[in-house]
C-alpha cells in the first residue's frame, strides 16, 4: 500500500514546483501576448476598443532580466493610481516571469509587513502569479497582442 502512495506523491507537483510552473507559464503567455523582450524601454498602450486600454511600461533591461509594469488605463479613486497593476520581472535565461507585486506603489514587505512567515510569502506569491496567469489569458481573449501595442511618446 505504501508503494502506491509513494508513487502518487512523486506524480503530483509540490507547491514550489507549481509556483515555478506558473512563472514559466506567465513568461510564455507574456511573450506570446506582447513580446516585451523585443521592445525598447518606454511606455506602450494596447487598445482594442473595449474601453480598457492596457498600459505597459518597460522600466529596466539587464542582460538576463526585464522589469515592467502592466496596468489598465483607469485610476483607482482611493489610491489615485492605475489598477489593477502588476510589477513584473522576466528572466530571459530561465524563461520565467514573476509578479513581484500587484498593489500599486507597494512592495511585498509593505503588503505583508516586515519579517512575514515563509508560508505567508509563498501564499502571496502564489496568489499574485495565479492572478497574472488569468489576467494575461483574459487580455489575449480580448484581442490584445503585439499588433495592438503602440509606443506612447512623452
Amino acid at each position: 500500500m505504501s508503494a502506491v502512495l509513494d508513487r502518487r506523491a512523486a506524480l503530483l507537483p509540490g507547491r514550489f514546483e507549481f509556483l515555478m510552473g506558473l512563472y514559466a507559464e506567465n513568461y510564455h503567455r507574456l511573450t506570446r501576448l506582447f513580446a516585451p523582450q523585443q521592445l525598447e524601454l518606454g511606455d506602450y498602450i494596447s487598445d482594442v476598443d473595449d474601453g480598457l486600454p492596457v498600459h505597459m511600461v518597460l522600466q529596466e533591461r539587464h542582460p538576463y532580466t526585464l522589469e515592467l509594469e502592466l496596468t489598465y488605463g483607469f485610476v483607482d479613486a482611493q489610491t489615485g493610481r492605475r489598477t489593477p497593476s502588476a510589477q513584473l520581472r522576466m528572466y530571459s535565461d530561465a524563461h520565467v516571469a514573476e509578479a513581484l507585486h500587484c498593489h500599486p506603489g507597494r512592495h511585498l514587505w509593505q503588503v505583508l509587513g516586515p519579517f512575514p512567515p515563509a508560508h505567508s510569502v509563498f501564499q502571496h506569491r502564489l496568489q499574485m502569479n495565479s492572478f497574472l496567469t488569468r489576467w494575461l489569458e483574459y487580455l489575449a481573449e480580448q484581442g490584445h497582442s503585439a499588433g495592438t501595442l503602440e509606443r506612447v511618446s512623452k
